[in-house]
Parts: structure tokens; sequence; C-alpha cells
């Protein structure tokens, strides 16, 4: 027997559109004009090769956040991976180094965009459709 499932339509369209503009934008400000980027966040990056692929990574998750909008349900992974990598980054990066006191002061606009996608993620996706379960969406809308 089949469970309904209720799909929060609007925050996943939320989510990929603050995708889309946030980081889709953030990856194209480093791949087009890193120095101003890196000036602007104040942030003291000479690895130019590590820098690009932060760019480009988070160009990726713009792109595929684009295509969340046409399909949802399809590209929900694409929100888990950005929920599971911000968790990890406030785990093995953010508390070691709040916890030594050596956390910089230009890194707090990341802890509040990392922090507000964290909480978007957990609201928007529908973790009993990714894991597995089986659930009737032909009563469901996307919208």
């Amino acid at each position: 027997m089949e469970k309904e499932l209720t799909i929060r339509w609007t925050w996943l369209k939320v989510m990929y559109v603050y995708t889309i503009v946030v980081a889709g934008g953030f990856g194209v400000g480093i791949l087009v004009m890193p120095e101003v980027m890196k000036s602007m966040l104040g942030w003291p990056v000479d690895e130019p090769i590590a820098f690009g692929i932060i760019g480009s990574v988070y160009v990726a998750f713009g792109f595929l956040s684009v295509l969340g909008l046409w399909s949802p349900l399809k590209f929900v992974p694409v929100l888990l991976l950005q929920l599971c990598y911000k968790i990890l980054w406030f785990v093995g990066v953010f508390f070691p180094l709040v916890l030594t006191a050596q956390y910089p002061d230009y890194g707090l606009a990341t802890v509040i965009i990392f922090a507000s996608y964290i909480v978007g993620d957990l609201i928007a996706i529908p973790f009993p459709y990714i894991f597995g379960q089986r659930y009737d969406l032909t009563t469901q809308h996307a919208h």
C-alpha cells in the first residue's frame, strides 16, 4: 500500500532560486573576476586552482538548480549534496576553528549564508521521498 507524501513545492523552488542567485552568482563572480571577489570578501586566497574549483562548483550548483525549477523532485539530490557539504563544513572547519579561537572575522558572512541554506534545505528536502519509501505522487501538483 502506498502512502501519500506531502511535498513543500514552494520551499523546494525557493531553495533552487536561492541557490541560483547566491551560489550561481558567487561562482560566476569567482570565475569572471576572482580578484574583485577576494577583495570584496576579504578572503586571503592565494591558490587560484582551488579558488577556481570553488567557483566552478558553485556555478554548477546554480545551473543544476535551474533544472530543479523545471523538475523539482528529480533534482532534490542537488539540495541534499548542498546540505551535506555545508553541515560537514560546520563540523570539520567552523567548529574546530571557533573552539581554538581561530575563526577569522571575514568568515562571518559564510557562516550566516551556510546556516540559512542548512535550515532551508532541511525544510525543503522531502527526505522520505529520497530514502526510497513508495508514495502516491499522482495527487501532487508541481507548481
